[in-house]
């Protein structure tokens, strides 16, 4: 593919002209591969991670890390969403090994790309498929907050298209929850009724679960969002997402040693998270306050801890 062919890539969807930055870079990094490595191999959105981190790795210019993990994106696309949904992959394998300098195999993949459009035709050119807005509905959630309004903006034409498909509705779900401020009950709140819609197609969905439970918290409900807080502990133990939002609620809820125990626990399985040191000096800060009002003895030994959470989460 002679460079005069780049407009061919600008025109793709994919993760390459969707003007994503992230500011950390490393971070990111860390979060990905954390989902990945405490994932049970059926977790069906580990593909879409592979295709995350394969970008990461393109913006640090480690272009055959970034195959590699495109490579390990499309076997698990395949296997659990099939055929259709590799459409952005195959965007970004043009486009990583056109920086590579092998424009033959670039073509390859535009060829592979075009032949599953036909094969999949949309009603009209205007349109596109359903996988494309979902997948890039992800890639907005994944990358930055500050893309929120455009990942919802996704998910609705998304659901337009598939309004049944649960990973459309999880992720219009947790677009909405994210963007959704200052409403005065739960009945009105967008984001709750999509939630509660997400638990009607996937009634053991235990992230929705929890983001769930923290809309009930947010309009005071607490013994219902503390009832969706264990009930999603049961179902995922294990995992990184699930645990955070569990921990964060019993921490605002000044449950200090429950949120305590519970970002331990993540700090093992995510040690070089920033996020978690950052939540454990806040956790350590305020147990200091109120052993301080007490007049406990251990305010020393808190805010050490305190200082040295704070010193991790900085040097990461």
């Amino acid at each position: 593919m002679p460079d005069q062919d780049m407009p061919e890539l600008l025109q793709l969807e994919c993760h390459f002209t969707w003007g994503l930055n992230v500011t950390d870079l490393n971070d990111l990094q860390n979060r990905l591969k954390s989902n990945i490595e405490l994932s049970d191999g059926e977790d069906r959105n580990i593909g879409w991670s592979y295709s995350n981190l394969a970008f990461t790795k393109f913006k640090q210019g480690l272009l055959e890390e970034a195959q590699d993990y495109l490579e390990k994106a499309e076997e698990h696309i395949r296997k659990h969403h099939g055929e259709r949904q590799l459409i952005v992959t195959y965007g970004n394998f043009a486009w990583v090994y056109y920086h590579m300098g092998e424009h033959a195999q670039s073509q390859t993949y535009l060829d592979k790309l075009e032949k599953i459009k036909m094969q999949f035709p949309t009603e009209s050119p205007a349109v596109l498929h359903p996988e494309i807005y979902g997948e890039k509905g992800k890639a907005f959630l994944t990358f930055s907050h500050q893309y929120s309004e455009k990942a919802k903006d996704c998910f609705e034409k998304a659901l337009e298209l598939e309004p049944e498909e649960i990973e459309w509705n999880e992720g219009y779900a947790v677009a909405l929850h994210r963007t959704e401020f200052n409403l005065t009950s739960f009945q009105e709140s967008p984001a709750s009724r999509q939630l509660r819609r997400v638990l009607e197609l996937d009634p053991n969905n235990a992230y929705i679960m929890v983001l769930l439970g923290l809309k009930h918290a947010e309009y005071n409900e607490y013994q219902r969002a503390e009832q969706l807080m264990e009930t999603a502990m049961g179902l995922a133990p294990n995992k990184p997402y699930v645990i955070q939002y569990v921990a964060r609620f019993y921490r605002k809820n000044k449950q200090f040693d429950k949120a305590l125990s519970l970002f331990k626990r993540l700090q093992e399985m995510t040690p070089n998270s920033a996020f978690v040191h950052h939540q454990l000096a806040l956790i350590y800060k305020s147990k200091r306050q109120t052993s301080i009002q007490k007049g406990g003895e251990e305010a020393e030994a808190l805010l050490t801890l305190c200082i040295q959470h704070l010193d991790q989460a900085v040097s990461i």
